[in-house]
């Protein structure tokens, strides 16, 4: 029946392509197609609701995104008879946690837009640019664009009044910042709030005005964070939030506190990175035995990695191995036991030689930090490492008097570090990441980022000195170099609306342009103030007295 409708909107309309909303229905459906098709694909009844551990849940996932790239490849060949210009485009993709294969959308959609409208709960602002890195992560050098509206975002979906203008204004930058084109959308063609309107007409008429800065053909990053839909799908089921987003979450979070300019790649394209110094793998539990090799080339290439907890210890389908996929990286082989919900345990900080190692750099005076709440037991592989960290078992948090440590001291790693070839590994037993998510323990972002910058052993393209919360990046055009600061320096960070901007404190930018290019000019396109500059050969230092919401540095080589 959709096929009759989608032929007749395009043969009488005459359309450029077809958008379609919640065109993948609504959740497991039990009516007679679903069961006989379902049946005759896989010899299975559909699961139950809930069960996201039976072989028919397995089964149903890949039958049911078979069955939509069918339906999606049915609809653009129909449209294309009418118009061969047109293309049927669906609303859907998007990070780990998405239904659908984001590689196999890269391929089909010559076009894709993140419906995120805005945030809602304890969402934070680079959410937006979150979007964009995972759809430029399968969609190559497609235009991609970023759905927002000046209404509330779901549940509630208040689409008659407005947000404040200026959370509109810091969601759209910092999706703008990573590569999303603004789409705005409205609901009910009348105006009955009308103090949207001039922020929409800002964003637009300073979209319009800088364009030439904002055609962006390459991401300048040298690291990337990797996602997983097999991953959240095999292994996560129905819990996939907790074991597997809440991961990349507080990876992201340390990142955007380094000020580190990053992309992110799907695990479909391991293959393809060879851009990227550092791949950092949040909890990417279920890995093929080829993408492990994939993960290997990369190392061997110079490459190096961070891993954190049950990474590669489960197959493609989410079976679990006898030991890691990727023990000989890690220097760390399975032991055979993970611990959930742990209590009350620690990690030591540990010299060695009289010297402290640089993963533990700034902790030097901590002597003991709190551990994750799940851990990975291991045993060393290989030749040993350093240990800047150790494990301190859990012990009695009350009554009182019973707490005190058991075992104060061990020579259980807390993280592996090694040299692998011409690459570096970190790889840490625990939930690091998802626990730094969780309570935002200084320390524990501190130990991300100092893992970050022994294994990339490299100096960034873009680094942003000063005081307050920036979410950077740094992208090359055909004539220019762009780098986005956006300010999120605000109390209202982790639970928005934003009441106001909040300028940030003075801040030095250095920037290095690709090789080969001269730099003729650097502007400020957002300030529009004159920069203070120093260039020399290929890098340019910037002065900033402040930022407002977001500034991008445009150098014209």
């Amino acid at each position: 029946f959709m096929t009759a409708v989608t032929k007749e909107i395009m043969s009488l309309y005459r359309v450029d392509g077809i958008f379609s909303n919640r065109w993948d229905g609504s959740g497991l459906c039990y009516c007679e197609h679903c069961v006989k098709n379902f049946r005759a694909a896989s010899g299975l009844a559909l699961p139950r609701p809930g069960d996201h551990e039976s072989e028919s849940y397995f089964q149903y996932t890949v039958w049911r995104q078979k069955r939509l790239f069918e339906l999606w490849r049915l609809w653009d060949a129909e449209i294309k008879k009418i118009n061969p210009g047109a293309a049927f485009i669906a609303n859907a993709g998007g990070g780990a946690l998405s239904d659908l294969d984001m590689k196999t959308i890269g391929e089909l959609a010559p076009t894709l837009f993140a419906d995120r409208q805005a945030r809602r709960g304890l969402m934070p602002p680079w959410m937006n640019g979150k979007n964009g890195k995972e759809y430029r992560a399968t969609m190559g050098r497609k235009a991609i664009g970023g759905i927002f509206s000046m209404g509330v975002e779901e549940p509630y979906r208040w689409k008659d009044s407005v947000q404040g203008a200026e959370e509109i204004r810091l969601w759209v930058a910092d999706g703008i910042a990573h590569d999303l084109r603004p789409w705005f959308t409205k609901f009910n063609a009348k105006v009955i709030d009308h103090r949207w309107t001039k922020v929409i007409e800002d964003i637009y008429g300073w979209h319009h005005a800088n364009e030439r800065y904002l055609r962006n053909e390459q991401s300048l990053a040298r690291v990337a964070l990797v996602y997983s839909q097999q991953t959240a799908t095999f292994y996560g089921g129905g819990q996939a939030r907790a074991k597997v987003e809440d991961h990349a979450l507080g990876f992201y979070q340390a990142l955007i506190e380094a000020r580190v300019p990053f992309d992110m790649v799907h695990d479909q394209l391991l293959g393809q990175v060879s851009q990227y110094k550092t791949l950092i793998l949040p909890n990417i539990a279920a890995l093929s035995n080829a993408q492990c090799e994939q993960l290997r080339a990369f190392v061997r290439n110079g490459g190096s990695l961070i891993a954190t907890h049950e990474t590669s210890l489960y197959d493609e389908w989410g079976k679990r191995r006898a030991d890691f996929g990727l023990a000989d990286l890690f220097g760390a082989s399975y032991a055979g036991r993970v611990d959930r919900d742990v209590h009350n345990s620690y990690l030591n900080i540990e010299r060695e030689n009289g010297a402290y190692h640089p993963l533990v750099r700034g902790l030097e005076d901590a002597t003991r930090i709190i551990n994750g709440l799940n851990w990975v037991h291991t045993k060393p592989a290989g030749a040993a490492g350093p240990r800047p960290l150790t494990l301190v078992p859990s012990y009695p948090d009350l009554p009182m008097e019973q707490v005190w440590a058991r075992v104060p001291h061990t020579d259980t790693p807390g993280a592996y570090v090694r040299q692998h070839g011409a690459g570096r590994v970190v790889y840490f037993p625990f939930d690091l990441d998802r626990t730094f998510w969780e309570v935002l323990s200084p320390d524990h972002g501190r130990l991300l980022r100092n893992a970050l910058a022994w294994v990339h052993a490299e100096e960034q393209p873009l680094q942003v000195t000063g005081a307050g919360v920036l979410d950077v990046s740094l992208w090359s055009q055909k004539n220019s170099v762009t780098a986005h600061l956006v300010n999120l320096t605000n109390p209202m960070l982790m639970k928005g609306p934003v009441r106001e901007v909040i300028p940030s404190p003075p801040q030095t930018v250095h920037l290095r342009v690709p090789a080969g290019r001269k730099i003729k000019q650097v502007s400020l396109l957002v300030s529009r103030r004159k920069p203070t500059t120093r260039i020399q050969g290929q890098s340019v230092t910037i002065e900033l007295p402040s930022i407002g919401l977001h500034e991008v540095i445009a150098v014209d080589c």
